[in-house]
């Protein structure tokens, strides 16, 4: 009686459970994502956002000791001082005052402003200050803040301590009226950050704080409702609180770097007018001692080629211990000839066969090369000034302990022209000296790329043609395969396109440059860079063995090499199972013996995005995801231990969400194939579902990557349409060269004629979408079979002979070296094989075509010219084959503007719905939208 008992008691209960909602385009705006994730240095604080779609994000201070955490509304941008005792964030204006603000359209000083907040770690209370442009911490030092305003900041006895996570209305009303203040130039706040002491210094343009956090660069503007104001460059010192002139008098000064010990110190600088034809910067140093900053290097100085000048648009930084200062010159550009007049000036582009790059290329990189600087070199000991880049190399590569005698330099110069085909150069290499400029050419037109060692002992390359990775010795001026020795290959064992493979790359260096970390398809090895002794592996072939593609995590951003006996943490990813996790792995010390084989620290059916590491404790802060489990923040000493301390999208367990699983079958063609299959969370294998097909190229890594629901820019929006009760599969594809489109009809109607024998499968009602290569694919299928009773094809090319000789705008390449090497894989040129290229191109087929098309093709697309998408349109059009194109007026190649993303997803279901599903069909699908009722009647 009473097991019947409890069985009807589970029957009722289960009967009472509430049935879950079908998601809609409504939830978009709230869902969440973890944004910024930080750790203190001694491990007891983790710091991370969490930000919606649309709206005001937060800021959580997780305590491990406590396990409680400090929520603050709209904080964004944190930083944790090095000593672990504070934390400054920004704190964003209201979401819905921002947006009044467009609607009202505002402009910059009457915008909402950001404010910016004080918490010491522990301890109740923020200290608020309203209208800040931007804050500064030391990197390496503690106790400092810097922040400045937009108006003069409010007096330190007024700053507010609130409660945490609320909004006082005087929060409010600050925020509110932040707007005034001069766009050029504000308050600069000095803050002690253990003592709540403060300093301001007004009209400042730009500032900068040294590592240690012991002086400012602080660059100031005239004031002019102030007569006593004045231009400069100051030097503030943190433990006098004072400040020394480096520069006086009117001018621009940017760029402002300091030694690692933040006493050196260095900037451009110019005296000539804002209004000036040309501007002349100078190199400005100063050490300790000096009385005031003086102008290393200008135009006149020593070294300098001629009729060449300082540039501004470089970047500043001294070595590591300070011994040189790195900056950039450039050529003197022409003055602009002030009798010209606009209108009477011709408009014209000239191309011609032997330039370098095409003219669209120019075009677009024309500022980037107005603005190019080339890399050289002031000693201030000696006060001498050495050019190391020119035009004939105009790259250089200083090693990262930047104290030795070489450097990389390299240039394609001469053999840029094969771009337009290969889509890379032949790159040639030269060992610089940098004490005395000298370069020596060491290896000639490379296919591949140059590293140059942390230590500067050797320049290093991987050759795609030898498939190799080859030392040179900086020193002996000798080389060697470091490949020799590796039994595996250090290439993409699987890589299918018409080209040489790209290598797995590289984990980087040991100390001093006595070996080198390569990776294989799954294993790391360390090889010997002077060839002395043999490769070996490093994990132990754990990584083949099992198929776990081993990889390194750099967890500190300013390490340069590893060092014997230091343990590393490797992502860890199976190709079998597409688990993800991390592993451990002790280097060997310098016996040279290997101690331990890699060691499971988390591996799961999940996906972990990110990880951090505490510097001075064994503590991890982590995001784990999968596509049922919203990503969330994990912190913990043991990964498989970590503590949850985030909960995003609670919302989402009142929806009906879904599943992930791998689905294996036979291609037409006898090969094994997978793909994910996704399938309602409700799902009945009683029932029969429609099935939409998406697709790009291989997608099953991501099997368990978490899918938000959201207005994407062009991919299918798959947990939307499974929650709909839609199945949705993506299959993995491999191409043969030549046969793109065979190839993707291999893979993806052999999927969808098995998928359709399944019982709960509507093999009457299937779809398929893809964006760009995928869109392409789209094209292609509906041309060669009828099994598809509806599809979306977004940027896809439909006349390959036509677009051959293209140009991808947004770079301003030509689109041949996509179909002889890459992407397109065909594999050779129009001329000498155009059956495939014809062969490949629905645009040839499409009086086969069935299936109802909707196409985005955008006006602005930088990658596949959209006239692609119109030639696909007007050829369907003038069969009278069913056929909608969108065009999202100046959108790219995927939409970029969210309001263009949410309407595309709307009008993607009701697409979906109305062909597989039998629903009504909308007015755009049915009539159209008249030219005239553009932006008044949407067709919905």
């Amino acid at each position: 009686m009473f097991l019947a008992f409890s069985m009807l008691g589970a029957t009722f209960a289960y009967a009472q459970q509430p049935v879950k909602k079908p998601l809609d385009h409504s939830v978009y705006d709230s869902w969440q994502s973890i944004g910024t994730q930080l750790i203190s240095n001694n491990g007891q604080w983790v710091v991370y956002t969490v930000t919606p779609q649309e709206g005001d994000a937060s800021l959580v201070i997780y305590d491990r000791k406590t396990a409680t955490s400090v929520t603050v509304p709209r904080g964004s941008s944190p930083a944790i001082s090095q000593d672990s005792r504070h934390v400054v964030f920004s704190i964003k204006p209201f979401y819905k005052d921002t947006r009044e603000a467009k609607i009202k359209k505002k402009k910059g000083p009457e915008m909402p402003k950001d404010s910016i907040g004080i918490i010491e770690l522990g301890k109740p209370g923020i200290v608020k200050f309203p209208g800040v442009k931007s804050f500064k911490i030391p990197a390496k030092g503690s106790g400092l803040l810097a922040f400045l305003t937009e108006k003069p900041a409010a007096d330190s006895a007024k700053s507010k301590k609130t409660k945490t996570g609320k909004d006082t209305d005087s929060d409010r009303a600050d925020d509110d009226k932040s707007g005034a203040g001069s766009a050029e130039s504000g308050m600069l706040v000095i803050r002690q950050l253990h003592t709540g002491i403060q300093d301001t210094i007004k009209n400042v343009a730009d500032y900068a704080i040294s590592k240690p956090g012991n002086n400012l660069l602080i660059s100031i503007t005239s004031d002019k409702k102030d007569s006593l104001s004045r231009t400069g460059v100051l030097l503030w010192h943190a433990a006098t609180r004072k400040a020394d002139t480096l520069s006086r008098g009117y001018g621009d000064y940017k760029q402002f770097a300091f030694d690692e010990k933040g006493e050196q110190a260095a900037y451009f600088g110019t005296r000539d007018s804002a209004r000036a034809l040309q501007q002349f910067y100078q190199l400005y140093y100063y050490k300790p001692g000096q009385d005031s900053a003086i102008v290393a290097v200008n135009k006149n100085t020593s070294g300098v080629p001629s009729n060449w000048t300082i540039s501004a648009n470089s970047l500043i930084y001294f070595s590591e211990e300070g011994k040189r200062l790195f900056f950039g010159t450039a050529p003197v550009l022409p003055a602009k000839d002030t009798t010209i007049v606009d209108f009477e000036v011709a408009k014209v582009d000239i191309w011609n066969y032997k330039d370098d790059y095409l003219q669209p290329m120019q075009l677009k990189n024309a500022d980037k090369e107005l603005k190019r600087s080339y890399a050289a070199v002031y000693y201030p000991a000696a006060r001498r000034m050495i050019q190391l880049a020119d035009k004939d190399m105009e790259t250089v590569v200083v090693p990262a302990k930047n104290d030795g005698p070489y450097a990389l330099g390299y240039t394609d110069k001469g053999e840029r022209i094969s771009l337009q085909w290969i889509g890379r150069t032949l790159k040639t290499a030269y060992l610089i000296n940098l004490e005395d400029g000298t370069r020596k050419k060491i290896k000639d037109r490379l296919d591949g790329f140059f590293l140059i060692s942390p230590a500067g002992n050797y320049i290093s390359w991987y050759d795609l043609v030898n498939k190799e990775w080859v030392a040179y010795n900086n020193t002996a001026g000798t080389t060697v395969n470091m490949s020799k020795g590796i039994t595996t290959a250090v290439f993409d064992e699987e890589d299918d396109h018409p080209d040489v493979p790209e290598a797995y790359g590289m984990a980087g260096w040991m100390q001093d440059d006595q070996a080198v970390l390569i990776y294989d398809r799954y294993d790391i090895w360390q090889a010997d860079p002077s060839g002395k002794r043999p490769a070996f592996l490093l994990t132990g072939g754990e990584g083949r063995r099992n198929k776990i593609r081993f990889r390194q995590v750099r967890l500190d951003a300013e390490q340069k090499f590893f060092k014997a006996d230091e343990t590393l943490i490797l992502s860890a990813f199976s190709d079998s199972t597409r688990y993800n996790g991390y592993y451990s792995l002790r280097l060997p010390g310098k016996s040279g013996k290997i101690k331990q084989q890699p060691k499971q620290l988390v591996f799961s059916p999940n996906s972990y995005p990110e990880l951090i590491r505490a510097k001075d404790a064994p503590v991890y802060a982590f995001t784990r995801a999968s596509y049922t489990a919203s990503p969330d923040v994990y912190t913990g000493e043991e990964m498989a231990k970590a503590v949850k301390i985030s909960s995003t999208n609670p919302q989402q367990q009142s929806y009906n969400w879904g599943t992930a699983e791998l689905y294996k079958w036979t291609t037409f063609s006898g090969k094994q194939a997978e793909g994910i299959l996704y399938k309602p969370e409700d799902f009945d294998s009683n029932k029969k579902y429609p099935v939409i097909f998406y697709f790009y190229e291989k997608l099953t890594d991501g099997l368990f990557n978490y899918h938000a629901p959201a207005p994407t820019p062009s991919r299918l929006n798959i947990s939307f349409f499974v929650s709909r009760g839609y199945l949705v599969f993506a299959p993995d594809i491999t191409y043969e060269n030549g046969y793109p489109g065979k190839s993707a009809y291999d893979y993806i109607v052999s999927a969808a004629e098995d998928i359709a024998r399944k019982p709960w499968a509507d093999g009457k009602n299937m779809g398929i979408q893809g964006q760009s290569w995928g869109g392409y694919q789209v094209a292609y299928l509906i041309t060669q079979t009828p099994l598809f009773k509806a599809a979306w094809a977004g940027a896809p090319v439909a006349n390959m002979t036509s677009a051959y000789g293209g140009i991808r705008w947004e770079s301003g390449m030509n689109r041949q070296f996509q179909y002889e090497h890459s992407q397109s894989r065909i594999g050779a040129t129009l001329w000498e094989k155009p059956e495939l290229y014809i062969e490949n191109s629905p645009l040839f087929n499409l009086p086969r075509v069935t299936t109802p098309l909707a196409i985005m093709a955008n006006d602005a697309d930088g990658a596949v010219p959209w006239y692609q998408g119109i030639e696909l349109f007007t050829g369907l059009r003038r069969l009278g084959k069913p056929v909608w194109m969108l065009n999202y007026n100046n959108e790219a190649h995927n939409l970029v503007q969210r309001q263009n993303r949410k309407d595309i997803q709307r009008r993607e279901q009701q697409f979906f719905d109305h062909f597989l599903k039998g629903a009504p069909a909308p007015q755009w699908l049915e009539s159209g939208v008249p030219a005239t009722e553009k932006g008044i009647n949407w067709g919905f």
